[in-house]
């Protein structure tokens, strides 16, 4: 009994943390209907901050519990400050955007201001004091749990009931639940709505700095904190309902208590058992807990997109092919380096033409497809390290995995759409992450599987050539899929799902197709990266594999052909060269994606378009 009511306080104690988090996001979405994937770093700058104002700065404050409170809020203060900046120079010119270029655009505030705090705060981790006053522990049957956590477990109703008297019981409060309904309504009767909207980004980031201070009693402060919490934020949010305060309450306690049991009933699965619990809910809730009902009416915004790259011209394409072979061909004469570069960019290409499928022409998002990537990888590594397979067959084999996989889980695709959907393949991915890691006999966890034999030195120009093919024939399937009568069926789902239920099209089938199509495709594309590598990690279903997919997409543009092309070529590149040379390459890489999803949304391709048009009217005229 003791031991249960340990646990259950240890999961209570978490879930006012993650509610912190969650309630933050909510509010910001509510208003802005951004999903802020920056959101973990403002919980990590609230913690840096604060560990360095009481440890570093002012060790004084450290000793007195008033002085602490205030370097805390100082914390949650700074958060706030740096998200009204975020939200002025960033989110402000992304409310109309589709959700994955907001997912996207943030992800990039995200390498920025990681890079801006390790160049501030250093890369060491900080230890700050205990809270005084609260340093001991209480006697629960034979055990102890910690005073601290007790306090931690009374502030989460505290800052939820709060927040419900703002909401409800305030002039500020009501026009932010206007806005939430419909700010362009609000703005018709007189209202201005960016105040309501920099004032939702500032609470919801000064919520996330609060959150990341009051870990210090608990654990230090790294610079790893932001992806820690961030993707189990999510989970709450989604699990909750998108833009439901009550929603995020409830879904925390929820997670916390499965994460804190988990722990001591599956310790090496309890990540798996958090994900589980988000397919679980969203698979009979796809609106999640307290959320509105997804309306079969509601057009993804990818949608009004147009789709003219997809349609190019017999001479357009054999130009773009003959260019790219050229390409490739330059490439290989140019040494080890560019062979390497080139062969990263081709199954960055192929990866990338796979997400773009079903984006472009089914209107469907994820923001998980590295678990088939991860599968395709792991499968042609296994079956080469168990089985001696060459590498046809180990690349039968990686697409067998993330076909498998997929048929089983496209069965809930089919019933989710945007924000729901993008998580629920998040949940995936992070599953098949979390088994990679932790399954060591079969994977060898963080070690990985090393000394893959599918390619060696003297078989290296063929699979060069094979992979050249593969990546070209890739394009071309992307085009013949648009202007086959699939496509067309694909275009109507997404633009009028009503009308093509009433003609007689089966929705769920067509759903169901492209996204297996799609998992099969990018399984492909893990096999050849796998084969390429010569070893195969967990990293392989990170986030940040999943980010590099809608990168190669929404960099080149989504709706052209060569869309994956360019935006793997300019990440392989960017990359690589930035890596050589800058220490802070990824602040940089975050800067140039957040400049790429703010002045050219719809792509590269799309923007040089518009400026050679901007070019050749003067000459007209």
């Amino acid at each position: 009994m003791t031991s249960f009511l340990l646990q259950l306080l240890g999961g209570l104690s978490y879930a006012t943390t993650l509610f912190l988090m969650a309630a933050g996001l909510t509010l910001i979405f509510g208003v802005t209907r951004i999903v802020n994937f920056a959101h973990g770093s403002f919980f990590m700058l609230g913690a840096l901050f604060t560990a360095n104002w009481v440890t570093n700065w002012f060790p004084g404050w450290g000793e007195s519990a008033p002085l602490y409170l205030v370097a805390i809020f100082l914390g949650a203060a700074c958060a706030g400050i740096l998200g009204a900046a975020a939200e002025f120079l960033l989110l402000r010119r992304m409310t109309d955007a589709p959700e994955l270029y907001q997912l996207v655009a943030t992800f990039g505030l995200t390498l920025a201001m990681h890079d801006a705090m390790q160049w501030v705060f250093g890369v060491d981790e900080v230890f700050a004091p205990r809270f005084p006053g609260l340093t001991g522990s209480i006697a629960i049957g034979e055990g102890f749990f910690p005073t601290y956590q007790l306090a931690m477990i009374a502030l989460g109703p505290l800052v939820w009931l709060g927040l419900h008297l703002l909401l409800r019981h305030s002039l500020f409060g009501r026009r932010l639940r206007a806005a939430t309904q419909d700010r362009h309504m609000l703005a018709a009767l007189g209202v201005n709505p960016k105040p309501l909207m920099l004032g939702a980004v500032v609470l919801g980031c000064a919520l996330a700095g609060l959150g990341g201070a009051l870990q210090l009693p608990k654990e230090p402060a790294t610079l790893q904190m932001d992806m820690a919490v961030i993707v189990e934020t999510f989970v709450v949010v989604v699990m909750g309902g998108l833009g439901s305060i009550g929603g995020a309450f409830v879904a925390a306690l929820l997670i916390g208590l499965v994460h804190a049991f988990g722990i001591s009933v599956f310790p090496q699965a309890t990540l798996v058992l958090v994900f589980l619990t988000m397919a679980v809910v969203l698979v009979f809730r796809p609106q999640g807990l307290f959320g509105l009902p997804v309306s079969s009416t509601d057009t993804p915004r990818e949608a009004v997109q147009k789709f003219g790259g997809l349609a190019l011209g017999p001479l357009a394409t054999s130009v773009g092919v003959a260019v790219f072979v050229l390409l490739a061909g330059v490439g290989w004469l140019g040494g080890p380096y560019w062979q390497t570069l080139v062969l990263d960019a081709m199954i960055l290409m192929i990866f990338g033409i796979s997400l773009q499928a079903m984006m472009a022409l089914g209107g469907l998002v994820s923001f998980g497809h590295a678990a088939f990537f991860a599968l395709g990888a792991y499968g042609a590594a296994l079956s080469n390290t168990l089985w001696g397979a060459s590498l046809p067959v180990a690349l039968a084999t990686g697409c067998a995995a993330a076909l498998l996989v997929a048929s089983v889980f496209g069965a809930a695709v089919v019933k989710s759409s945007g924000v729901y959907l993008a998580m629920l393949s998040l949940a995936l991915a992070q599953v098949i992450w979390a088994g990679a890691s932790q399954w060591v006999a079969l994977t060898g966890g963080d070690n990985g599987l090393i000394g893959l034999s599918l390619v060696t030195q003297d078989s290296k120009p063929l699979f060069y050539l094979l992979l050249t093919g593969l990546a070209l024939l890739s394009v071309v399937t992307l085009k013949r899929l648009a202007q086959s009568v699939m496509g067309a069926a694909l275009q109507g789902l997404r633009d009028a799902p009503l009308r093509a239920a009433a003609s007689g099209l089966p929705i769920g089938w067509i759903k169901y197709r492209i996204f297996v199509e799609s998992a099969v495709l990018a399984g492909l594309a893990g096999g050849l990266f796998a084969a390429h590598k010569g070893a195969v990690f967990p990293s392989v279903a990170s986030v940040s594999t999943s980010v590099d997919a809608l990168l190669v997409v929404l960099l080149g543009g989504v709706h052209q052909l060569w869309g994956a092309v360019v935006g793997s070529a300019v990440l392989s590149y960017s990359s690589a060269e930035l890596g050589r040379g800058v220490t802070y390459w990824r602040g940089l890489l975050g800067v140039f994606i957040m400049l790429i999803m703010v002045t050219a949304p719809t792509g590269l391709l799309s923007l040089l378009s518009r400026l050679r048009l901007l070019a050749y009217r003067p000459q007209r005229t």
